[in-house]
C-alpha cells in the first residue's frame, strides 16, 4: 500500500549494507544499504497537506485533472496532485476519487473503458501518504480508511469494463496496488521507473489488496520475494515475470493504453494467460511444494531478522489466509486489520520514525547559501575508499578524476570500478550503453604524468582519501592549493583526525571541510559532513549539494576527534574488548549483538571494517578527550593482531577466517588461542548481561554527543547510528530506543553497571536531567 534491491529483509544491508548477501527476506541492513534507495522509493511519503482547494471549470479537483472522454467514449483519468512533484494516496485523495468515480464514471453509460495515468513527468503513483497513518491516535482507524479505498476498487470492477494503467513512472506501494485491481499494464520503458511494494521497510504490509492481488497475477514465489524485500522492479523485468502486459516509449505510452482499452472493450485483444513452468506449478499449486516454499521462507526470515520484525510473517499470514479463503472478501478484510495491527507497533513506529528522520535531513541551513556548482571532482588516493567515492560520483554523474601516488594504485582503483559495474552488468541492472557511459566519466591520472596538473586545476571539489596520517594529509593540501583554481573546496575523508588540524597550514582554511564517507562506500548511506571553525558556509552548501547527490544521507557533525560514528564506536570497542577478557566467546560476542538487533555482530564489524583500520581509530580516540569513557578494555588485543597480519576480510584472516570472501563458521585454532591468552577471567555472562555492557556505553555516548553538541538534535543522532552503524533499525535509533524502553530505567541500569565495573559506566548528566524531568528525546 505504501509506497538493495535484496531478496528479503537481510541484516548485511539496511540502513553499511557493509554486505549484499542475496537471500530472500528484509533485515536490519535491508533497511541500512537499501536506504541509499529510500529517497527515491519513499518519495511516496511526502506530506500532501496543501491549501484550501477550491475548484473551477479549468480544475475540478485537487488530486486529478479534469476527466477527458474521448471520440471513442474512453474516459481517461489523470493523477496529479495539485503542488507536489509527485502523486500520493492521502485520506483525501482517496475520498476524491471515490467521489470522482461515482459522479463521472459510474453512472455513465457511454463509457467503454477507462485509462488511468499521470500528469507528473516521473510518476504514476508513488504510494500512500505515511503522515496520514501518523495523525492517527487510533491505528485501528486505519482499517475504516481502507475500507473505503477498497470498497472504491470494488466499484471500479462493478462497472465491468475494461481498466487500463497507463504507468508513466514510479508505481510504488498503493500506486501499484491501485494498477493490481486494473485488466492491464502499459508501462513506460524508461530504466529509472521503479515498481514495488517497499511497505516491509517500514514495518508494515501491502494494505490495498497487495498480499492478495499480486501473486494472482505474477506467481506466490515473485510475489514473495517483491513484498519480503520490499525491492524495486524495472520496467523490462516487470514484463518479464507478468507484472505489466506492455512495456513502450514514454512517447506512446498514452496512445498505446488507449489501443489497448479499445481493443478489449470490443474484444479485439484478449489478454494472455501467465506461463507457468512445471517447477513453479509444482511449488505453488501442490501441498508438498508449497509446504516446502513456506519453510524456505520461514527459514530465511527467521535467520535474517532473529524475529525482531513482525512485518514479515504477517505477509506471509495474509497470503496463506487468503488462499484458503479464496472466495468472497474477507481475505481483504483480514489484510486491512493485519495493516493497522503492524501500524500500532513499535516497530514500524521507529522505521517511520527514520524515514521521517530523513525528511527532515534533506533540508539542511545552507539550502539558501550560493556555492560554486561542481562539474568535476578529483579524488586523492584510489584505494577502497577512494575508488568507492569515485565511483558513485561517476555514477550521479560527475566528471571524476581518479589520483594516486603511482599508476599502480590507480589501476587498483579502476579495476575495484569495474568489477562492481561488471557484476551489475551480469544481473542486467546496468546496460552496456551505462557502463560505457560511467566509465567516460573517469579521468585516471598519477602525479608522473604531463597533464596531471592541467587536469587537478579543473577540479571545483577535491576529496582526499588516503591513509589516516596529520603529515602527509597536510602535504596533499599544500600541493592542491598550489594547482587548483581559489573555489576549490578540499575535502578529507579522515575518519578521526580533526579537521581544524588538517587545516592549519592551508592557504585557504574557509575551503576545507570534512566529509565522512564508510566502507564499503558504495553501499553505505551515510556521510558525515565536518566543517572546522573557520569553514565558509559556501563550503558546507558544496559538500552538502554533493553529498546529496551522490546518494547519501548527509549529517553534520562538530569537528571533534572521532567525530560522532567512530566517538560512539570508541566505547563500544573497548566494551568489546573488555567482555574478551572476561571469558566471552567470540561467536557469543556477535550472537548477542545480532540479537539485540544489530545487523552484524562486533567481531564481524571489526573484521569488514578492517582490524586495522579498527584498532587505530580505538586507539586514537582512547588516547583523545573521551577520558574515562574510553576506560574499562584493552584494546591492545587488535594491536597485536595486525602484526601478525591478521587484518580481517581483506587478508583473509581476522577474528575470523575467510575463504575466498566468505566467512567461515569457526573460529581458528590458532585465533582462539590468541584470544584465549588475553582473557583474564571468566564471568560466566549471560547473553543480556553482554547486550547491557556494550549498548549502554554505546547508547550513553551518543547521548554524550547531544550534550556536547557533537549533533544537532535526537534526530541527526538516531540517523547516524542507524545509517552509519546498522543500530538495530526496528528500534528507531539510539534516543528513540531510550523513549520506548524508559530514560529513568537506563540510567538505572547504567548506574547498576557502573557501581559493579566501573566509572565507564557513568551515564552522561544529559541522560541523568531527562530521566529526573521525564523527558522524552523525540515528542
Amino acid at each position: 500500500m505504501l509506497c538493495r534491491e535484496h531478496d528479503i529483509l537481510n541484516p548485511h544491508l539496511f540502513f553499511s549494507h557493509i554486505l549484499c548477501p542475496s537471500s530472500a527476506v528484509i533485515s536490519p541492513y535491508a533497511v541500512v544499504t537499501c536506504s541509499r534507495h529510500l529517497d527515491s522509493t519513499f518519495q511516496c511519503f511526502s506530506n500532501t497537506a496543501t491549501s484550501k482547494f477550491t475548484p473551477t471549470e479549468d480544475r475540478k479537483y485537487q488530486f486529478f485533472r479534469n476527466v477527458e472522454i474521448t471520440s471513442n467514449d474512453i474516459a481517461i483519468i489523470r493523477f496529479d496532485t495539485l503542488n507536489k512533484k509527485v502523486n500520493t494516496l492521502s485520506f483525501a485523495a482517496k475520498d476524491e476519487a471515490s467521489a470522482l468515480w461515482e459522479q463521472e464514471i459510474l453512472n455513465n453509460s457511454s463509457v467503454k473503458a477507462v485509462v488511468f495515468t499521470s500528469s507528473k513527468h516521473k510518476s504514476f503513483i508513488v504510494g500512500a501518504d505515511i503522515f496520514d497513518i501518523q495523525s492517527l491516535e487510533d491505528k485501528s482507524d486505519i482499517a475504516t480508511h481502507i475500507e473505503s479505498a477498497f470498497r472504491l476498487f470494488r466499484s471500479m470492477q462493478s462497472k465491468k469494463i475494461p481498466l487500463v494503467c497507463a504507468i508513466n513512472g514510479d508505481a510504488l506501494g498503493g500506486g501499484l496496488e491501485w494498477t493490481l485491481w486494473c485488466d492491464y499494464r502499459v508501462c513506460t520503458d524508461n530504466e529509472k521507473a521503479k515498481l514495488g511494494l517497499p511497505e516491509i521497510k517500514l514495518g508494515l504490509l501491502p494494505g490495498f489488496g497487495g498480499t492478495q492481488n499480486l501473486h494472482q497475477l505474477i506467481g506466490l514465489q515473485k510475489s514473495m520475494d517483491m513484498m519480503l524485500t520490499g525491492k524495486n522492479i524495472a520496467p523490462k523485468q516487470a514484463l518479464k515475470i507478468g507484472l505489466v502486459d506492455r512495456v513502450v516509449a514514454p512517447q506512446s505510452l498514452e496512445s498505446v493504453a488507449l489501443d489497448v482499452a479499445e481493443g478489449l472493450a470490443i474484444g479485439s485483444l484478449k489478454k494472455k494467460p501467465r506461463k507457468i513452468s512445471i517447477m513453479d506449478k509444482f511449488i505453488e499449486n501442490t501441498y508438498p511444494g508449497r509446504y516446502l516454499m513456506w519453510k524456505k521462507i520461514n527459514e530465511m526470515i527467521q535467520k535474517n531478522t532473529s524475529g525482531n520484525y513482525p512485518a514479515p510473517l504477517a505477509i506471509i499470514d495474509c497470503v496463506k489466509y487468503g488462499l484458503s479463503h479464496s472466495r468472497g472478501d474477507q481475505k481483504y478484510l483480514h489484510e486491512r486489520e493485519a495493516f493497522a495491527k503492524l501500524a500500532a507497533t513499535r516497530e514500524s513506529e521507529a522505521l517511520i520514525g527514520i524515514f521521517d528522520g530523513m525528511n527532515k535531513l534533506k533540508k539542511h541551513k545552507y539550502s539558501n547559501v550560493d556555492s560554486t556548482p561542481v562539474k568535476q571532482i578529483a579524488i586523492m588516493g584510489s584505494g577502497l575508499m577512494g575508488a568507492g567515492i569515485c565511483q558513485i560520483s561517476a555514477e550521479r554523474g560527475y566528471k571524476v578524476l581518479l589520483t594516486d601516488r603511482d599508476i599502480v594504485g590507480v589501476s587498483r582503483g579502476l579495476d575495484y570500478m569495474h568489477s562492481n559495474w561488471n557484476k551489475k552488468l551480469k544481473r542486467k541492472k546496468m546496460s552496456q550503453y551505462t557502463w560505457n557511459c560511467l566509465d567516460a566519466n573517469v579521468i585516471s591520472v598519477s602525479p608522473d604524468m604531463s597533464h596531471y596538473a592541467t587536469q587537478l586545476y579543473n577540479a571545483d571539489l577535491i576529496i582526499e582519501a588516503v591513509y589516516e596520517d596529520l603529515d602527509v594529509k597536510t602535504k596533499i593540501v599544500q600541493q592542491c592549493e598550489a594547482v587548483t583554481k581559489n573555489h576549490c573546496v578540499f575535502a578529507t575523508n579522515t575518519s578521526a583526525i580533526p579537521i581544524r588540524d588538517i587545516a592549519k597550514k592551508a592557504k585557504r582554511p574557509q575551503n576545507i571541510i570534512g566529509m565522512h564517507y564508510f566502507s564499503p562506500v558504495p553501499q553505505m548511506p551515510l556521510l558525515e559532513i565536518i566543517p572546522h571553525e573557520a569553514t565558509a558556509d559556501s563550503t558546507k552548501t558544496m559538500a552538502f549539494m554533493v553529498g546529496k547527490q551522490q546518494g547519501k544521507t548527509c549529517i553534520e557533525v562538530k569537528d571533534v576527534p572521532g567525530f560522532y560514528i567512530n566517538r560512539c564506536l570508541g566505547p563500544f570497542l573497548v566494551e568489546v574488548s573488555a567482555l574478551v577478557q572476561d571469558g566471552v566467546q567470540l561467536l557469543d560476542l556477535d550472537k548477542a549483538m545480532i540479537k539485540f538487533g544489530m545487523p552484524v555482530g562486533p567481531i564481524t564489524l571489526a573484521d569488514e571494517v578492517g582490524v586495522d583500520v579498527t584498532s587505530h581509530v580505538a586507539t586514537f580516540l582512547s588516547n583523545a578527550d573521551l577520558g574515562v569513557r574510553m576506560k574499562g578494555g584493552d584494546v591492545s588485543l587488535m594491536e597485536r593482531m595486525i602484526a601478525k597480519g591478521w587484518l580481517g576480510k581483506k587478508s583473509g584472516q581476522g577474528f575470523y577466517t575467510y575463504k575466498k570472501g566468505k566467512k567461515q563458521p569457526k573460529i581458528s585454532p590458532e585465533v582462539e588461542s590468541y584470544v584465549k591468552a588475553f582473557r583474564v577471567k571468566d564471568l560466566n555472562l549471560k547473553e543480556d548481561e553482554v547486550q547491557d555492557r556494550i549498548v549502554t556505553r554505546f547508547v550513553n555516548e551518543a547521548v554524550k554527543c547531544l550534550e556536547d553538541e557533537i549533533i544537532a538534535s535526537p534526530v541527526v543522532g538516531d540517523i547516524g547510528l542507524v545509517f552509519g552503524t546498522g543500530f538495530a533499525p526496528f528500534r528507531g535509533g539510539p534516543f528513540r530506543y531510550l523513549d520506548t524502553i524508559g530514560i529513568d530505567y537506563f540510567v538505572g541500569k547504567m548506574s547498576d553497571l557502573a557501581g559493579k565495573y566501573g566509572s565507564q559506566f557513568e551515564p552522561c548528566q544529559l541522560l541523568k536531567d531527562y530521566a529526573l524531568s521525564g523527558k522524552k528525546f523525540h515528542s
